[in-house]
């Protein structure tokens, strides 16, 4: 028996707001839920999935239940966040032999998977823009020779840790203390191992971290990007005899398209979806389940949220939207600083680099925006935020935050 553990225990702190509300393996990528994603890819490769649980761990059970495709499913709390060497030895009990480990809020792929399980005992390898974030893996004759974490100077180009592995139980069996962050780390396992043993490694250019939302965005594109749809098929909802659809877009059964709209793909709409008369959605736009675009609305590479409502003359480029939000007509969320430098954002008290050029807002689930708003690029706004009409927001707002601005009123920016 092949089995897997998914680790989702972990409160996605650096995805709120968006995790206010669900555990981030819970977030979506197109159509479907990360964690859905995963357990798709590992289907056909293992026999049981055994996933972690914690924060909001009511949530995944709840949508995934005791099966999934031809694999069973076994759920086993962590109590307390003590670290991922903590979360996947909770597994410990119910392992019989070898099994793959993986990060419940990465996107992996099945072929990936397999690679790793025939090199077992192995590492899945990847590259990112800034390897500082990650743990930086050496290597030499097709083995690991050291992992170094979050490094202060690193090449670009260098490899670094996906949290993906296929291992035998024995890992357990080294001792390990807490990090510096107070923290069982699994990677301490791994540099136990390693000491004595060869770890293989297998490198990929498919893996996809979402660490934080603007992550969403990168992981939708190249999802998007790698659709293959024909012309026939691909458009199951009704489009009005006067819509321009061009490139590769996808609509689901359900999904209406009035008159006027243009969608340029890649472009993917999910069911029950309404859109238009007269919107305009440009490429790399995902519009989540029973959305409402009204007219004259402008989305640019962004994610709506299911259940979401962008009623008239509205623009929003480069954003996440949360689920069940309301985002009055006239309202803009720009995505471009004036100073032409990369987007910062306000991550747990400190600026985080987005190393986008373009980005705009994330709005956590049933924020509403009253009309004629100006939100700025890098602003959260928190799920219950409510943000009164021709208000310019500057700054992050908390959830449940009532926001209100004065005609002429200077706020200090928080970029």
């Amino acid at each position: 028996m092949t089995q897997a553990i998914i680790l989702a225990a972990g409160k996605g702190v650096r995805m709120q707001p968006l995790t206010s509300t669900r555990p981030k393996p819970l977030l979506r990528v197109l159509n479907n839920t990360i964690l859905e994603h995963n357990l798709g890819q590992l289907d056909g490769v293992v026999d049981e999935v055994i996933i972690i649980i914690g924060y909001k761990g009511d949530m995944i059970k709840s949508l995934i239940g005791d099966k999934y495709g031809s694999m069973s499913v076994r759920y086993v709390e962590q109590k307390d966040q003590l670290g991922t060497g903590d979360a996947a030895k909770q597994a410990l009990p119910f392992l019989k032999d070898k099994f793959i480990l993986l990060n419940g809020d990465d996107l992996y792929f099945k072929e990936d998977i397999k690679n790793c399980l025939s090199l077992c005992p192995s590492i899945l390898l990847g590259r990112v823009k800034d390897p500082s974030f990650f743990g930086v893996v050496n290597c030499y004759d097709n083995f690991v020779r050291g992992i170094v974490e979050k490094p202060e100077e690193c090449a670009s180009n260098s490899l670094v840790n996906t949290g993906l592995y296929c291992l035998d139980k024995s890992i357990f069996d080294f001792e390990i203390k807490e990090s510096t962050r107070g923290e069982l780390e699994f990677t301490d396992y791994i540099k136990s191992f390693i000491k004595n043993e060869r770890l293989h490694f297998y490198s990929t250019e498919k893996w996809f971290p979402v660490s934080h939302p603007w992550n969403l965005l990168e992981a939708n594109e190249s999802m998007l990007k790698n659709m293959r749809v024909g012309i026939m098929g691909s458009i199951k909802g009704n489009v009005d005899s006067g819509c321009f659809i061009i490139g590769n877009v996808i609509i689901e059964p359900g999904a209406v398209i009035k008159n006027g709209t243009r969608i340029e793909g890649p472009v993917y709409i999910c069911k029950d979806a309404t859109i238009g008369p007269n919107a305009f959605i440009r490429a790399n736009t995902v519009i989540g389940p029973n959305c409402n675009i009204g007219s004259g609305v402008e989305i640019k590479n962004s994610v709506i949220g299911s259940n979401s409502k962008i009623p008239h003359l509205t623009y929003i480029g480069d954003s996440v939207i949360g689920d069940d939000c309301n985002i009055s007509g006239g309202t803009i969320i720009a995505n471009f600083r004036l100073d032409k430098d990369t987007v910062k954002v306000v991550v747990k008290d400190k600026k985080v680099d987005t190393q986008r050029q373009k980005f705009g807002a994330v709005l956590g689930d049933n924020a509403n925006i009253g009309v004629n708003c100006s939100i700025m690029p890098g602003v959260t706004i928190g799920f219950n935020a409510i943000i009164g009409p021709n208000s310019t927001v500057f700054k992050n707002v908390s959830n449940n935050v009532k926001y209100f601005t004065k005609f002429n009123e200077v706020i200090e920016e928080n970029q």
